[in-house]
């Protein structure tokens, strides 16, 4: 309904001004403009919105608040243009005012949305490139349950910001330099020289493996540890066979991330930490420009504002380690200063957003610090952090296996298929139905990967959940399979001869005229359908996926109770026109808003 208020908050304006105009005309002069504070209606019985804007101007000027609505409420039933939207406007409490839309409006924003494919979501007038970073997984290491929040929910934000008309460069931060690999190359080449030479001579279930067993020599042998920090130093320096190990071991971890990242319909675009590797040297040299560059025992730091150490001292970030070399927090201000920097310097984004887990926030608070006393966030851009809680298991600790390993993302994604098409199976037996194989083999995959999905994205992601397939499987409750089976259910009703395609033209109007809605479940499910343009601008604002879950969920109860208790094949004209035309819409919005999630939807299931 963001069409519809932001008319009716203009009204209100312009009624609270011809009401008051001295008053109002003193207020924009201050540059405090009269505010309606306009918001949906707390409850169904109070309408579809409440101005609350008569309380605060009690005040100053000087009357009951209640008077004051009573003022606003006069000018707005003299206004034809605010009849034209809403009935008259009713006076609650101390001064509320409560407004209703008219139900011939209301059935008019549903018919233009059946001819929309937006479903009356507006593009955004913002074209500002949006710079996401999210997943950022290691080299040489395997993906594992703690990536599948940053993956999943950096996805999703990325989905909504793309629908919404916001340029999105996706990027994946990944893991791919540093002193480890001196330690990674020694025992490359001295254990599987043959990789060197040998195309697809290691892959990466060794090479997790192969990682284990050099920390353990770096760990344990001091000739492995010199020889390993020579390697660091020529592979930094370019030395063509270190280099060439290097990017051997980056694309063997390139390849299974993909695996990945296809299983899970994710695009993203990798730029490594190698990539700043030219612009470390120019981050410190800015800082010292800057005077904010203090060396401190040798190394070169940044005094962080306001933020103090047991001792009462501020607290350091270093830049520069006192034998010249760098860390992950240069290279992370070298990342925002090309990220914000303008093409062909740099990206020339007015947004830059990181997704990653919430144990990070004081670093990027720090490094965020630092840079915008640098100079580097342009006036008007925005850098945030999208922190998220820990995954945990039944115990309420982080999530391990049984030997007390780490879970690898493969392996909870294959275990979610197979939980998935057991259950499947089983209905099915239960029901007497006899699918084929691919069938099942495409519903268990869709179902499988969707509930984990929706399992993450529907928590809020600044908390810890515990994973249970148990739960996230389940055809009832706030689930996937539960929003999945209403698509479905909807599919149904064109199976059973429903037209939903003929339910509205190309102009969006009704095969079988205006539309036409008289049961209260109608109501409802009508005011819920508009609702999903707010939730999308919100998500979009408040980078919080939950809400449009919470959202889906709403909208698939308001659906079924609207299907279970009013006939739609069983009705006559204009009524089975009128509510064949919000099974469409509800199908459309569910369809939508999963695939904003990341999650395809079902015919059959």
């Amino acid at each position: 309904m963001l069409r519809l208020a932001h008319a009716l908050d203009g009204q209100l304006r312009a009624a609270m001004a011809r009401a008051f105009p001295e008053a109002a005309a003193q207020a924009q002069a201050a540059d405090r403009p009269f505010d309606p504070q306009l918001a949906p209606a707390s409850k169904p019985e109070f309408g579809d919105f409440q101005a609350n804007g008569a309380l605060p101007l009690a005040k100053p000027l000087g009357q009951p608040p209640r008077a004051i609505a009573t003022a606003i409420a006069e000018q707005l039933a003299a206004d034809p243009a605010f009849l034209a939207l809403c009935l008259e406007p009713q006076i609650a409490g101390p001064g509320f005012l409560n407004l209703s839309l008219r139900p011939e409006r209301l059935a008019a924003e549903v018919q233009a949305r059946l001819g929309d494919p937006r479903l009356g979501v507006p593009a955004t007038e913002d074209t500002t490139p949006v710079l996401l970073d999210f997943s950022s997984p290691n080299i040489a290491k395997e993906m594992h349950v703690g990536h599948l929040r940053s993956t999943i929910i950096g996805d999703a934000l990325a989905r909504v910001l793309e629908f919404r008309g916001h340029p999105v460069l996706r990027l994946n931060h990944v893991g791919d330099w540093g002193t480890q690999f001196g330690m990674l190359i020694t025992h490359l080449k001295q254990e599987a020289p043959e990789a060197l030479t040998t195309a697809d001579a290691v892959d990466l279930g060794d090479l997790v493996a192969f990682y284990r067993q050099a920390k353990a020599r770096f760990d344990a042998d001091e000739a492995f540890q010199a020889t390993a920090r020579e390697e660091v130093v020529k592979l930094q320096g370019g030395d063509p066979v270190s280099l060439k190990a290097w990017g051997l071991l980056c694309d063997q971890s390139r390849r299974e991330f993909q695996a990945i990242y296809d299983r899970l319909d994710i695009r993203l675009g990798e730029r490594g930490e190698s990539f700043y590797n030219p612009y470390l040297q120019a981050v410190v040299d800015d800082l010292r420009a800057a005077g904010l560059l203090v060396v401190d025992d040798g190394a070169g730091c940044v005094f962080l504002e306001g933020v103090s150490g047991k001792d009462g001292k501020p607290l350091p970030l270093i830049v520069q380690k006192s034998d010249g070399g760098f860390n992950y927090a240069t290279t992370d201000l070298a990342a925002i200063r090309y990220r914000f920097a303008p093409p062909p310097a740099g990206d020339g984004a007015g947004r830059v957003i990181y997704v990653t887990d919430a144990g990070q926030a004081s670093h990027f608070a720090g490094v965020f610090q630092v840079a915008r006393r640098a100079g580097w966030i342009p006036a008007g851009a925005r850098l945030e952090h999208v922190p998220f809680g820990l995954v945990q298991g039944d115990d309420g600790k982080k999530l391990k296996t049984r030997s007390g390993d780490t879970v690898r993302l493969k392996d909870l994604l294959d275990e979610a298929v197979e939980r998935a098409e057991a259950d499947l199976r089983r209905r099915l037996k239960e029901e007497e139905r006899h699918e084929d194989d691919a069938f099942i083999a495409h519903v268990a995959t869709t179902v499988g990967l969707a509930a984990v999905k929706y399992a993450d994205l529907s928590t809020n992601r600044i908390t810890n959940y515990q994973f249970s397939f148990e739960r996230m499987l389940a055809l009832t409750g706030n689930t996937a399979p539960y929003l999945l089976y209403a698509v479905v259910r909807i599919a149904g009703i064109a199976r059973k001869g429903g037209d939903l395609g003929g339910a509205a033209g190309a102009t969006g109007a009704p095969a079988g005229g205006d539309l036409s809605f008289s049961e209260p479940q109608e109501w409802a499910l009508v005011r819920e359908l508009l609702k999903f343009d707010a939730v999308i601008a919100e998500v979009d604002e408040e980078l919080l996926p939950n809400r449009l879950c919470s959202y889906l969920f709403e909208l698939s109860q308001v659906f079924n109770r609207f299907y279970d208790q009013v006939p739609v094949l069983r009705a006559d004209g204009p009524a089975r026109s009128s509510r064949l035309a919000l099974c469409r819409l509800s199908a459309d919005t569910l369809k939508l808003g999963l695939g904003l999630l990341g999650i395809p939807t079902l015919e059959r299931m």
